[in-house]
């Protein structure tokens, strides 16, 4: 299956609302963060290459009878190539790489690749790969390809923490940059997945340890920041604080994992980052 190349352009104001999505800007005096959301100087902060280009909400479409109401995204991989422009136009071309098919009742993953580039001059940006999944399908069939199994984090004390406190109405920004999934917004349509409450985006929760790794590892410098991967394993609900632990492993390789601390428990689990 084949999406159509997806054209977007962006201004400042975008670029903003994504960082102020992911929290930037809630200490004022934080001069670190201000060009991520001050026009002066802007930045664009890597993760937003996992939205751009977003394909729209095309698994509700019943050709593919897809249960969409209990869709879940697995995890994500995103390489840049080159940074993201602060301003300007980007083209998404798409793939659907594979589905495994974990059998019927079992549910199935959906592994959906994007390229980026941009659309001035063609510079290939980011490869974003993601994995959907699909727990109201299985015993369909599979085809194609799949993501090697991430590894463990270290069974030691993390070499650097960082914590990251979000809002209550952390979702309701977030989904502003493009994500219109009604999951993290409608409480009604969060009680037929399963959920007393809508829940926060997993790129949202990815883009907060995106935001812990600029500024403990590069600085906030966006040139730095190289590649990216996470498995989702709980949903975060809007309002908890996330605990980043880092393992360093060799020159630029991190591991790491994300708590929230209210509950105790993993969200994201077994995820890499590589910074130069």
């Amino acid at each position: 299956m084949m999406i159509d190349p997806i054209i977007q352009s962006y201004d400042k104001r975008d670029t903003i609302i994504f960082a102020l999505g992911l929290g930037y800007g809630a200490d004022p005096l934080n001069e670190g963060e201000l060009p991520f959301v001050y026009e002066k100087d802007l930045r664009c902060l890597p993760a937003y290459a996992n939205i751009l280009c977003h394909p729209g909400f095309w698994a509700q479409d019943p050709a593919f009878g897809i249960d969409w109401v209990k869709i879940l995204h697995a995890e994500q991989d995103l390489v840049m190539h080159s940074p993201l422009p602060a301003v300007g136009a980007v083209r998404g071309e798409y793939r659907v790489a594979g589905i495994e098919d974990k059998g019927e009742g079992r549910g199935a993953l959906l592994h959906q690749v994007k390229q980026l580039y941009d659309e001035a001059d063609d510079t290939h940006l980011a490869t974003v790969r993601s994995t959907l999944f699909l727990r109201g399908n299985g015993g369909e069939g599979g085809f194609g390809d799949s993501m090697p199994v991430a590894a463990p984090v270290p069974d030691r004390a993390p070499d650097r923490v960082v914590e990251i406190a979000t809002l209550p109405r952390q979702a309701l920004i977030y989904r502003l940059s493009g994500d219109w999934n009604p999951l993290h917004a409608d409480p009604a349509i969060a009680r037929k997945a399963g959920f007393d409450r809508p829940i926060l985006h997993g790129l949202c929760t990815k883009g907060l340890a995106n935001r812990a790794i600029l500024s403990a590892y590069c600085d906030n410098d966006v040139t730095r920041f190289k590649s990216m991967f996470v498995r989702f394993s709980k949903p975060v609900m809007p309002g908890e604080t996330i605990r980043i632990e880092f393992f360093e492993e060799g020159e630029g390789q991190l591991r790491f994992r994300a708590i929230a601390v209210e509950r105790d428990i993993v969200v994201l689990d077994r995820c890499s980052a590589t910074v130069a």
